[in-house]
This record gives C-alpha cells, structure tokens and sequence, in this order.
C-alpha cells in the first residue's frame, strides 16, 4: 500500500500470497478521499521499455552493472576531456568557435564548449549512474539485513496469520509518534519482501523536496499495534535515494526535465562529434593536437 504525496491517490498491491512474484501481483487505484477503485494501474509499453533499457538492458543485475561500469568509464573520459582542454584553451578566450578554418576544427571547437558547459551535468549524471548500477545489491542488503536485526526476537516465531492482523490505523497511529514530522511513503504487510512475518513494515518518507526519497522504516507489531523498532537508512543507501532522482531529474518537476533534456541533447552532440573526431582522425593528427597542448602548457607558464 503506497500513498502519493501530490495526490490522493493510493496505491494497493494484491496478490495471491504476501511473498508472490511480481509478475503475480496487481497494482490498483484507489481514491484516499471517497475511497473509490480507479481501476488497475494504466500502462505505457513505450516507456517501460524504455525504463527498461536505460536500467539495466533487460540482463537484470549484469546489466545494471554493466552500465555502471560505462557511467565509470565517462567520468574518467570526462575527466582526462578536462585535463586535454584546459592547456589547449589557455591560448584563446573561452568558448572560441574558429569558424574561418577548416570544419574539423570547428567540430573540434564545438565539441570542446559544449562539453565544458554541460562537464558538471555529465559529471553528475555518470557519478549518479554509477551508485544506482549498484541499487539492488545495496537495496536487498538493507532489507534484509536491517529488517531482518530490527524483527530478532521474532525470527523463531510462526508467521501471523491474516486472520490476527491488527488495525492498520493503530499500527499508523504508533509509527507516527516514533516519526514525528514525516509522511507514510507505504506500508509492507507482514509476509512481504519489505517486512517480516509478524509486522507492519511503515515507511516514512521527509517533507522537503531534498529528503523526500529518504526513507525511515518502522516496524509495528501486527497483532497488538505496538511500535518494535525504527532506524534511519545507512549512508550508502541514502545517497542511493538521493542519488536516484537526481539521475532522472525528479527533483523540480516539468522545468527541471525540460533542463536534462536539452543537456542530455547536448551530450549526444558532444559524444557524436567525439567519435566523428576519431574516426576521421588523419596521420599525424594526435601528435599535432599534443604538441598543441604542450605549446599551451608552456605558454601559461610563461605568463
């Protein structure tokens, strides 16, 4: 069960056992504040392929890593871009395009002003990358391992039936006296991937933009409504959290995605004209740019 936080929209997942498969489950709709059934969440083929590929190019887990690896390998293309540049640029003002020469030099001149005005988007974006290639790995780890030291003194216990489920409202009631100042994100039921088999597993999420993807789990004992543990999320996983959104531009809204759109354009130019660069690279050429760059070097230390 999930509540959205700019709607009244709740979310509710059911399946034929608390631990099926996803594939298994259904997501509805309902509306909080009538309490109406919206249906079954609509989909979009389009984009969940497209979510789809940009995560993890269906592999899964290799996948993802994989990815990983490449958002590592631009920030070291990023870096040594910078380190190439800097001396060469020392010789002409910032953001020179020399259009009275030959086009590979304007090519070069493009590829190099774009890629220093978009170096910190991309920076970002390969760094974030890199931390979500590891999001399930570090996600099930918490899980597991959290939870599973938050529930110890039920670990021996059998698994509650839902005929001794508590109320929901209660079980809400304690968590958020232990979390004042936060609002419930969702609620794992006992059985779930998200909870143990005695608890409801709460999760809270912050009330500002930045801390709005952090979560605090509180597990509530569903029998008798009483408040078990509650711990904030591990470093690594909360610039995980951050991390996420960050990546996909979720943090402004609508002007914010219209902003990595056109720097995600601009990074396409500036990998399309990189590769151009290359291929048509003529004998000599690399010797040429490096003394280019050691004259520039030399001339900085001259001044």
């Amino acid at each position: 069960m999930a509540f959205s936080q700019d709607s009244p929209l709740l979310t509710v997942t059911t399946g034929p056992a608390p631990d099926a498969a996803g594939e298994d489950m259904t997501l509805l709709f309902l509306d909080r504040t009538t309490g109406a059934s919206l249906g079954p969440a609509p989909g979009n083929a389009v984009m969940e392929f497209l979510l789809q590929l940009h995560t993890d190019m269906f592999p899964g887990l290799p996948g993802m890593l994989f990815l990983g690896a490449m958002a590592i390998l631009l920030v070291v293309a990023l870096i040594s871009g910078v380190v190439l540049y800097a001396p060469f640029m020392r010789k002409l003002p910032f953001g020179t395009v020399r259009k009275g020469r030959n086009k590979r030099l304007r090519r070069l001149d493009q590829h190099n002003f774009l890629g220093i005005v978009a170096l910190a988007w991309m920076l970002v974006i390969a760094l974030t990358g890199a931390i979500n290639a590891f999001a399930d790995p570090l996600t099930e780890n918490w899980r597991d391992g959290e939870i599973a030291r938050m529930t110890d003194a039920y670990a021996r216990t059998p698994a509650l039936p839902p005929a001794d489920y508590g109320s929901i409202d209660q079980a809400m009631s304690a968590a958020q006296q232990a979390i004042p100042g936060q609002s419930p994100q969702f609620i794992g039921f006992p059985g779930g991937a998200w909870s143990s088999g005695h608890h409801y597993a709460i999760f809270f999420q912050g009330d500002r933009p930045v801390t709005q993807h952090l979560l605090t789990p509180a597990l509530v004992d569903a029998a008798t409504g009483e408040l078990t543990d509650a711990r904030t999320m591990p470093v690594i996983n909360q610039a995980l959290m951050m991390s996420k959104p960050l990546h996909f531009g979720d943090y402004g809204g609508l002007p914010l995605k219209l902003i990595w759109a056109a720097l995600t354009l601009a990074t396409i130019w500036v990998l399309w004209t990189g590769i151009m660069l290359w291929l048509r690279r003529k004998p000599g050429e690399v010797e040429r740019r490096i003394e280019e760059i050691r004259s520039g070097a030399a001339a900085r230390a001259s001044s």
